[in-house]
């Protein structure tokens, strides 16, 4: 089992910043790809960025030069600073880390969901 905490969600207005945190814990053997999707009220969720164990980045077009994902492999842990947000950023942000277990097995988990909220 594999748990995710995620944080830093919250109300900002346009223009604002926030950091979300995700961090991973339980029987993790290495994590693999790390992400960050979201779901606006009445839209499918769509991934907003994502990063592999190299380092090596994806991001949504509408977020590119506004979000940066990173992570910290010593803390199994991903971020996604997001900078200039828009109302249309407001989502439930989800974190998902792909991972191998103990078994060996590649497996996927998914947090609980932070909520952002951007105010015009």
């Amino acid at each position: 089992q594999v748990q995710l905490l995620e944080s830093g969600g919250g109300l900002v207005q346009a223009g604002g910043a926030l950091r979300l945190s995700c961090a991973a814990s339980g029987s993790i053997f290495r994590i693999n790809a790390m992400g960050w999707n979201r779901q606006a009220p009445g839209k499918q969720r769509e991934l907003v960025a994502a990063i592999t164990s190299g380092g090596s980045t994806n991001y949504a077009d509408s977020v590119k030069g506004r979000f940066t994902i990173s992570r910290d492999n010593a803390k199994n842990t991903v971020y996604l600073q997001m900078n200039s947000l828009k109302p249309e950023d407001t989502a439930v942000y989800y974190c998902n880390v792909q991972y191998r277990d103990y078994r060996l097995n590649d497996l996927d988990a998914w947090g609980q969901g932070t909520l952002v909220t951007v105010s015009s």
